[in-house]
């Protein structure tokens, strides 16, 4: 069972604690005895119902619930952080500006903006950032058509502006190895209940749902494994988990992300990454943006390398890399989504580390569809603080069966030639199960799913 519970923080409150709790049952070995059986295409709601009526009321108590007790949990948990001075294990909260939590309007919580930058605790790059992100924000939260959108809106991005002020004023600095923040403040249901209104479930799709089952069974036997897969927002890390947390919250949860630099420097991205298992290095499509800090980046990336060996060595891992070293972008003649290229030489890497942990190992190709949600910038930007356009929108996560090297090596004269067939196999994968995702949210046939031998499923019913 996946319990969703309402307080980002831990530890005891005043309140009673609201939660929500979606059951799932492991698949039957008849659809766990092969990754490729089919299932009819179909849509299916997000909640067994009647009416569309019936659905977004329950969706409508659960947000209207969680916004009204949000910013108050917040407060109350705060406190009693400050008041006992124990950090619960995880990162220890400091006294700073209650502006946002104590907002109850929108127009309180933009003019907290300004008053904050007129008390000089706020930099007016960063806040005008967090006034069109608000703006953003609030436009597709609308769209989805939630009676409850105006206090969901009030109450995800009040804990938001607090958490991003909160960094300003007291700045959390990455190690190679960051371990998701879970208290006093729980940065990932902050994360998740952030991403969660902006997905449309009811257009969502999971496939081959009986491998991810398959790879929950090889982490409880020590096995580690590795997802190499396309990127595509800065939103991939929760909307993967908001995919898999009924079904998989195991491999959901655990999961680490190989990041770069920027989500764990833009101060309006930090928060979020605090919330997630994180390996961070430094991406090499922003290695010589800067000539004079390239060594500083290739120590660095160095030291996460030697901290990947060692977490893998442990074994029971879930490292998710995206080897084309950034996010996907649009054809600029097409406009055409398609995952970018695979760097040959990151998924070798990765190969190395998995053959080399002393645990058994699988890799496998995962397709991850969800630009709509939160698309980059165009082309690649330098600077950090790039615009955030959002919008309300469906999501696709798939997974393939296990891609053996030593069964291509096989058929290699050259370990060179393994290397780039490995990636390559790897990425024709991703781009197959990408495409069948990309007509089941936008509404097309599903005939695609069976000549790809995906099996799509919604597990929300």
């Amino acid at each position: 069972m996946s319990t969703l519970p309402l307080p980002f923080f831990s530890g005891t409150s005043t309140r009673a604690p609201f939660s929500f709790s979606l059951k799932s049952s492991p698949p039957s070995a008849a659809s766990s005895s092969s990754s490729s059986s089919l299932v009819p295409f179909q849509r299916v709601e997000l909640f067994r119902s009647t009416s569309t009526r019936t659905t977004r009321s329950f969706s409508c108590v659960f947000y209207s619930l969680k916004a009204k007790a949000m910013a108050e949990l917040v407060q109350d948990k705060e406190s009693g952080v400050a008041a006992t001075g124990s950090s619960g294990g995880g990162r220890p909260e400091v006294e700073h500006s209650r502006t946002f939590l104590e907002a109850r309007s929108e127009q309180e919580l933009l003019s907290g903006i300004r008053k904050e930058v007129e008390a000089g605790r706020l930099p007016p790059n960063i806040a005008a950032g967090m006034e069109e992100l608000y703006q953003n924000y609030r436009n597709a939260v609308f769209q989805s058509g939630d009676p409850s959108a105006v206090e969901i809106v009030l109450s995800n991005m009040a804990v938001a502006f607090d958490r991003m002020l909160l960094d300003v004023e007291d700045p959390f600095v990455f190690e190679p190895y960051h371990k998701a923040l879970r208290e006093p403040f729980d940065y990932y249901m902050f994360g998740q209940n952030y991403i969660r209104p902006l997905t449309d479930f009811r257009n969502s799709y999971v496939g081959n749902l009986s491998l991810f089952y398959e790879i929950e069974e090889k982490l409880k036997q020590g096995h580690n494994v590795v997802l190499i897969s396309n990127h595509q927002t800065e939103a991939d890390p929760a909307i993967i988990t908001l995919l898999l947390e009924k079904t998989n919250p195991h491999v959901a949860e655990n999961m680490i992300y190989v990041a770069g630099d920027r989500v764990i420097t833009d101060p309006l991205c930090k928060p979020f990454s605090m919330g997630r298992n994180l390996i961070c290095v430094y991406s090499k499509k922003h290695m010589y943006d800067v000539p004079e800090l390239v060594e500083m980046k290739r120590k660095a990336n160095t030291q996460s390398l030697k901290q990947m060996a060692l977490l893998l060595r442990g074994g029971s891992k879930i490292v998710w890399i995206a080897p084309s070293g950034g996010r996907d972008r649009p054809d600029p003649l097409t406009e055409e989504w398609y995952p970018a290229p695979f760097d040959s030489s990151s998924v070798d890497n990765m190969r190395r580390l998995i053959e080399h942990s002393g645990a058994p190992g699988h890799i496998y190709p995962l397709a991850l569809l969800c630009y709509n949600i939160m698309p980059p910038p165009p082309q690649v930007e330098k600077q950090i603080g790039e615009r955030r356009n959002i919008s309300f929108h469906g999501a696709g996560l798939s997974v393939a069966p296990k891609i053996s090297f030593q069964e291509i090596a096989a058929a290699c004269e050259k370990s060179e030639e393994a290397k780039d067939v490995y990636s390559q196999a790897l990425y024709k994968s991703v781009t197959k199960q990408y495409n069948v995702l990309k007509s089941a949210v936008h509404g097309k046939q599903g005939l695609e799913a069976s000549t790809a031998g995906v099996s799509l499923s919604q597990p929300w019913n």
